[in-house]
């Protein structure tokens, strides 16, 4: 059975022979992914849209559920097995319905890549009342995987990707006010505690998950340049951090330390694919590889992405990813117990 990663007892890298440069083509070379079928969500722009070229170019049938159908569709054109969804992650009801239509088909589902994401967004609420950033980055990834749940069960050798970040180290998660109700709103806040989140739930799902031989993976996939993450991000705060100059345009030392697009879709596909990972499971990954636990050792950086490595204990807590999995039934009202 396998040994489980609570408090970072896995988080070691393994020497795979990648690092920060190798890109999602890199990663998957001799890979046949013929027969499979992947789900990614945000597939159709940024790392997401990477990672649904580079699992089709190896044979698997990729789904991608989009909430702007016509952006999406325009964006995969022309890529082959491929087949668009509609879905939206701040909809509970959007969410359930594209999950029976998959669950209807009586297809297996081999990967399930939690891509997307919202980043520096002003305080909002979904129709529940959840903050947007936690609804979007994680609890939209909870309810998906409950609702999958059978489907991942079926390939048994499932393997289940949840996008995070190096940005969990801004804030562990807040348990007595996760919806800034009492507490002064702070866009890094809530992003920083929906990836703790997201950390915690790939460690406590890998465990539930290894009896119906489900693995977990969490991924940072770098600082990348490209992406539309920080479209809603006021340029004072990338000045602030010191990405930018007084004008907004990136600095020239800052943008040759980001990596691009191919480069940012490395870890996910590599932790969708691996064969390294066959028998290990529930750990953080950043640079096609095991990321280290960070003790307080390592030197970060705001105008150095590359030091933006590493992964914080708090996020793999036992009892702390246990809490949360209780809290998210409730936030959610899914019963998911995983068996």
């Amino acid at each position: 059975m396998r040994q489980a990663n609570y408090q970072g007892a896995l988080q070691k890298p393994l020497g795979s022979g990648f690092n920060a440069a190798s890109t999602a083509n890199d990663v998957i070379q001799g890979i046949d992914l013929t027969g499979k079928t992947a789900i990614v969500t945000g597939g159709n722009t940024g790392i997401g849209l990477e990672t649904t070229k580079v699992l089709a170019a190896a044979g698997a049938t990729v789904l991608v559920p989009a909430r702007d159908i016509e952006k999406a569709r325009k964006n995969l054109q022309g890529i082959a097995h491929v087949e668009l969804e509609p879905m939206d992650l701040t909809n509970p009801t959007s969410i359930d319905a594209f999950a029976e239509r998959f669950l209807a088909s009586g297809r297996p589902l081999h990967l399930l890549i939690n891509n997307a994401g919202i980043m520096w967004v002003p305080l909002r609420r979904d129709s529940r009342g959840i903050e947007s950033q936690l609804a979007t980055n994680y609890l939209g990834q909870f309810q998906l995987v409950a609702r999958l749940w059978p489907a991942l069960k079926k390939a048994n050798g499932a393997r289940v990707v949840n996008v995070s970040s190096f940005g969990h180290q801004m804030a562990p998660f807040n348990f007595e006010d996760p919806n800034f109700e009492q507490r002064e709103y702070h866009t890094l806040q809530g992003y920083g505690q929906s990836k703790t989140a997201s950390n915690l739930f790939t460690v406590e799902l890998d465990e539930r998950g290894k009896h119906f031989n489900i693995k977990a993976y969490s991924v940072h996939p770098g600082s990348i340049n490209g992406t539309e993450l920080g479209r809603e991000a006021p340029v004072e705060l990338f000045q602030q951090m010191g990405f930018c100059d007084a004008q907004g345009n990136i600095l020239p030392e800052v943008a040759a330390k980001l990596k691009t697009i191919p480069q940012g879709a490395a870890t996910t596909v590599w932790c969708a694919t691996s064969p390294l990972l066959n028998d290990l499971g529930g750990v953080y990954c950043e640079d096609a590889d095991v990321a280290e636990l960070d003790a307080g050792q390592i030197e970060h950086r705001h105008d150095d992405p590359s030091t933006a490595r590493g992964v914080q204990p708090y996020s793999l807590d036992e009892a702390s990813a246990k809490q949360l999995w209780t809290l998210s039934e409730q936030m959610t009202a899914i019963a998911f117990l995983a068996n």
